[in-house]
């Protein structure tokens, strides 16, 4: 009898301490969940470019337009690797087709112009997370090191309005490209942000770090990658 009473359908009993906890629990996970989710973008595949064991990859080419330049519509970023989009040899008319360093359009920034130096890349957006801040210390190392090491920044998927808007509120002066449709991101398999992509001369990946970095700790990243391009270069003669 005893055991039906707590069963029983009284309105007026209090959830169990026990109860309350899972609930909060729960509660937490999701909001986690949903902060992890806004500050991530899908790609078609896993694991950022030279996140593991990818050392030494060419980087693959392409061409942005500069979020500066006014565009009256903004077109997608060039990552055509050739000048074919099939096999076929000789290439069908309706196939060819621009490579992305050899773009000769106003506006546009091209990565094989910045593979004369050490270079350092950055991807960032705006929906969550502390990317702007990020992009803060970005700005600070692009005036650190600019007569040593050329950097991008590469906004994806938000409105060129908003990034200029951000770049004259901010007072950022590093260059920054436009990946409107995220093609670029995808083909880096960026994920979240920001993620930052250290190159040697030549457009060699040497490394990536993913997430917020202190302004110091970005410093010295940059300083290896130029500690390192300068041992490669005496290496390779």
């Amino acid at each position: 009898m005893a055991e039906e009473g707590r069963g029983g359908g009284g309105g007026g009993q209090r959830p169990r301490p026990t109860t309350i906890y899972s609930v909060l629990v729960g509660l937490v996970f999701i909001a986690i969940v949903v902060v992890a989710s806004i500050n991530t973008l899908t790609t078609d595949d896993s694991g950022v470019l030279g996140a593991s064991d990818e050392g030494d990859l060419p980087l693959a080419q392409f061409a942005l337009p500069d979020a500066r330049v006014e565009f009256d519509s903004v077109p997608d970023a060039n990552i055509a690797q050739d000048d074919c989009g099939t096999s076929q040899i000789p290439c069908p008319e309706s196939e060819q087709r621009s490579p992305a360093c050899e773009v000769d359009v106003e506006g546009a920034i091209r990565v094989c112009d910045l593979f004369d130096r050490p270079l350092v890349l950055s991807f960032w957006f705006t929906r969550g997370g502390e990317c702007e801040a990020a992009q803060d210390d970005f700005e600070g190392a692009y005036r650190s090191f600019r007569d040593r090491v050329n950097f991008l920044g590469i906004n994806v998927k938000d409105e060129q309005s908003e990034v200029r808007d951000l770049i004259s509120e901010r007072g950022w002066t590093h260059p920054i490209g436009l990946d409107r449709d995220g093609a670029l991101s995808n083909l880096y398999r960026v994920g979240g942000c920001p993620t930052f992509l250290y190159v040697f001369p030549g457009g060699i990946l040497q490394s990536t770090s993913l997430g917020e970095l202190e302004q110091a700790e970005l410093a010295k990243r940059v300083e290896e990658l130029i500690e390192a391009s300068a041992a490669r270069a005496r290496t390779s003669r």
